[in-house]
């Protein structure tokens, strides 16, 4: 059973939601708060595999809930989805720094709603390599205004640094496997151990690294 966390200050959103997830025989939702603060103290009391955490609410905001609950060693297995109105904005990459999976636009087709959250609750990255070209598009072709130097990329070894630069590059991991010549699994396997030396949640807070750490430079840079 995948048990869901929602968090978002319009309740008739919320109810919208959870009729949705309500639905579904695997799916199961513990609570619902109108606020960061209370959704971050319900996070810590149910522990839910899966927050859907909106962006702009009042008392604490979704990114700063984010950056709390992914700072918690106990919460290490909930796996945060951001909802926003507004798709690739600053609040966005805010809250992937801060630690979230990935993003939801609320407009989102049930359906794919519903996918979301199964790919989340599997700790899966919840950004399809389309995403990941515009996140690298709107936000890493920026100019950085800090750098994260070296980033423990030390610890990587010289076939994971490759699978994790053409993760930064957008690229799926079939796609990975064949610039690699190895097995889709195997490249999975290489990404699964560089996030593990670099202490990051998923693919999204690895894309984000590989920019900052200076892994792969920005387009035009």
């Amino acid at each position: 059973m995948i048990r869901v966390l929602l968090v978002d200050d319009q309740p008739l959103l919320r109810s919208g939601f959870r009729a949705l997830l309500d639905l579904e025989d695997d799916i199961q939702v513990v609570a619902e708060a109108g606020d960061g603060q209370e959704g971050l103290e319900l996070a810590r009391e149910h522990v839910p595999d899966v927050a859907l955490i909106d962006i702009r609410m009042p008392v604490l905001d979704g990114i700063e809930a984010t950056r709390r609950i992914a700072a918690d060693p106990a919460l290490a297995g909930v796996h945060v989805v951001i909802l926003t109105n507004y798709g690739l904005d600053e609040y966005v990459f805010d809250a992937l720094r801060a630690g979230a999976a990935g993003f939801l636009v609320k407009d989102i087709v049930p359906d794919d709603f519903l996918h979301a959250v199964r790919v989340a609750a599997r700790g899966d990255a919840l950004l399809a390599p389309s995403i990941t070209r515009k996140l690298i598009t709107r936000y890493v072709s920026q100019p950085l205004t800090t750098t994260r130097t070296g980033a423990g990329l030390d610890e990587l070894t010289a076939r994971e640094r490759e699978a994790v630069a053409l993760v930064a590059h957008g690229l799926s991991n079939d796609e990975i496997a064949g610039r690699m010549v190895i097995s889709p699994m195997t490249a999975k396997t290489h990404i699964n151990r560089a996030m593990a030396k670099l202490h990051v949640r998923d693919r999204a807070q690895l894309v984000v690294l590989a920019y900052e750490s200076g892994l792969v430079a920005p387009r035009g840079s």
